[in-house]
């Protein structure tokens, strides 16, 4: 089994826009392509390269809209506005809005099997049905 990405992998949380809360959420974090291949049960995972997404977008943009910079923070790490984004905001991130927190919010008992198929990982990368 291939899998084929149009996009680059997402490695990073793109805190001005798509709400992922934690790092640990994301396949690709600190995984290379071999990694993920063996993580999501394929033989090869291919993704597309940034700048390459970068020129496709910017060639066939109209004419009459020119794009200078595009916000690629959740595959770069880079954040459009410029800003350093530390580990330790990424770290209060995560305990403000991992698994835990948002069940503790939810008046769930950290631990309880919500779904009948035994206690989350919180690792954000398998699927319930996948664990033991």
């Amino acid at each position: 089994v291939f899998f084929c990405s149009a996009a680059p992998p997402i490695r990073y949380p793109n805190i001005y826009g798509i709400d992922i809360p934690t790092r640990e959420e994301l396949i690709a974090n600190e995984r290379g392509e071999e990694e993920i291949a063996a993580k999501i049960g394929c033989d090869w995972v291919v993704y597309q390269d940034l700048k390459d997404l970068e020129d496709s977008v910017l060639e066939v943009a109209p004419k009459t809209t020119p794009l200078q910079a595009f916000d690629t923070s959740c595959f770069s790490g880079e954040y459009i506005t410029g800003e350093r984004i530390g580990d330790e905001y990424f770290q209060k991130l995560h305990g403000l809005r991992n698994e835990e927190a948002k069940q503790l919010r939810n008046g769930v008992s950290v631990g309880d099997d919500i779904l009948g198929k035994g206690k989350q990982s919180n690792e954000g990368c398998e699927s319930i049905s996948n664990q033991a």
